[in-house]
């Protein structure tokens, strides 16, 4: 594999750079939408220009072609003509031609992880990377990462300077169970630190430990029951998963080792895995936003993390179409609060449907019992940065209030040392207001918590604020309880509300470490 010198991305020039000095997407040519794309991967023209042909790439050959109309990129292996998709590529030529002749895969990573590349360009695909004979390892060599996978000794040593322990696991059995048992060896691990899915004979478990993922991956060597049990000692670093023999026999050993197994691997390293969730129920919130309700298969155990998001996989005309969604409580009040769908077995997505959009009308249409793909949780916000806070302001704009959701339950319940929190609520109309009762019955019942509603296009009968975010209205809506109060704004909505509100609060004196934006 090549190696790219790590550089800026967006390239600061680039088309997908916009005026607020982020990322968004360039304005496409008549005809050049994603369903277009996926019409013309399915005409049966030639897109690679090789005849159906699959060849091996040299770094040599892939460096040749780096030119707009000639353009092969490297991903994780395999190398892909994207000279055709340039003009549908939704951040613009620039960025694809920053990894032109290269292995864009670290480029990718940083923006487009969560893209199904494989099927996306499929009929692009040119072959794989050349092997390279094998050579004497050096020092050097010994430090880099492998096939995402990190050396044992550099593991050790990255581990040993974040103050971690290396994890392990072991299992034991009685006549009718087999427990796993996995010893992380520190105790600020939850239930939503581990997700395990068994399926076909298959198990894997995947503990989150910071900025790594460590998994066991067995084929196991005899059948169990769907169900199972998964608890967490804190106070000694440990997981137990509990599986039931399907027969009273005894193992004579756990199964056979599959990809990855027994690894620990950096969290962007593992790639996204996904299980079906089963829809079971949908209604409506606003004129244009749904709440989802899937269960999760008996089989999987998921609990998505405060501030995180999943990725939901559709496939639309033989493509898989995959964007990012924030999992949301069932309602913002314990009355609402439905006995009978425990959080743990049940996920729940309120999600805008856009007429003219590719995904959200083919979910729109999703009859119950349908079932969507729903993979592992990403993000990086960290619950610890609620502890001890005094203040805690939430900024959205439109479905930008989703990860607000949680953190608003979480922190109302949780945190004895909050005084003030605040939600400003941005919306084009009245009538987009999500939760707009529940967030008012909300207030009233809790007066450490306010909301306040600004509209871009109100009727004549509103008589709130109105406008765009400013500095004028961030100014005189974080206001601190007290003057050097401990506080955190989260900040979520469409990509240019987000970076121009980023900015602001530079402006009004907040510090990075009391600034969190959601973004995926």
């Amino acid at each position: 594999m090549l190696n790219v010198p790590s550089q800026s991305f967006p390239a600061p020039s680039s088309q997908q750079r916009v005026a607020s000095g982020g990322r968004s997407k360039v304005p496409l040519k008549q005809g050049r939408s994603l369903m277009d794309w996926i019409r013309l991967t399915k005409s049966g023209k030639d897109l690679t220009g090789l005849k159906g042909r699959l060849i091996e790439v040299t770094e040599e050959e892939l460096k040749k072609h780096n030119k707009k109309d000639d353009c092969w990129i490297c991903v994780r292996g395999f190398v892909y003509n994207v000279s055709p998709y340039m003009e549908y590529h939704p951040g613009g030529e620039d960025e694809l031609m920053r990894a032109a002749g290269s292995d864009g895969t670290d480029l990718f990573d940083q923006v487009h992880r969560w893209v199904n590349y494989e099927s996306m360009l499929k009929e692009c695909l040119v072959g794989r990377m050349a092997v390279k004979p094998a050579v004497p390892k050096d020092y050097d060599e010994e430090k880099r990462v492998l096939n995402g996978l990190l050396p044992k000794t550099q593991v050790a040593d990255t581990l040993a300077k974040e103050g971690l322990n290396s994890p392990s696991y072991d299992w034991f059995q009685t006549d009718s169970s087999v427990t796993i048992v996995i010893y992380i060896k520190q105790k600020d691990i939850s239930l939503d630190s581990v997700i395990v899915d068994h399926q076909d004979g298959s198990f894997r478990a995947e503990t989150i430990i910071k900025d790594y993922s460590y998994l066991i991956h067995i084929g196991l060597s005899h059948e169990v029951e769907e169900d199972f049990s998964v608890r967490v000692v804190e106070n000694v670093g440990k997981i137990e998963i509990v599986l039931k023999k399907k027969e009273n026999t005894s193992w004579k050993c756990l199964g056979l080792p599959l990809e990855k197994h027994n690894l620990l691997i950096p969290k962007k390293d593992t790639g996204l895995y996904y299980r079906k969730c089963q829809l079971v129920s949908k209604e409506d919130v606003t004129h244009d936003t749904k709440l989802f309700c899937f269960m999760l298969p008996p089989s999987t155990h998921l609990q998505v993390p405060i501030g995180h998001h999943v990725y939901l996989k559709v496939t639309i005309t033989g493509t898989e179409i995959v964007k990012p969604y924030t999992p949301v409580s069932y309602s913002l009040l314990s009355e609402f609060k439905e006995p009978v769908l425990p959080n743990n077995k049940y996920i729940y997505f309120l999600i805008k449907i856009y007429p003219a959009g590719l995904l959200t009308p083919e979910l729109d249409h999703l009859q119950i019992g349908d079932f969507v793909s729903v993979s592992g949780p990403e993000g990086n916000f960290k619950k610890s940065k609620l502890q001890e806070l005094e203040d805690l302001f939430l900024v959205a704009a439109g479905t930008g209030f989703t990860p607000m959701v949680k953190i608003l339950n979480y922190a109302l319940s949780n945190m004895p040392s909050l005084r003030k929190l605040k939600l400003m609520f941005f919306n084009k109309t009245e009538d987009d207001i999500i939760w707009r009762s529940q967030l008012e019955k909300l207030a009233l019942k809790d007066k450490r918590f306010d909301v306040e509603y600004i509209l871009s296009a109100p009727t004549s009968e509103w008589n709130g604020k109105q406008g765009q975010i400013s500095l004028a209205l961030l100014s005189e809506f974080l206001k601190r309880s007290l003057e050097k109060s401990r506080v955190l704004v989260c900040i979520c909505g469409p990509t240019p509300f987000t970076e121009q509100g980023i900015t602001l609060l530079h402006d009004l004196h907040f510090s990075e470490d009391e600034i969190h934006s959601f973004t995926a």
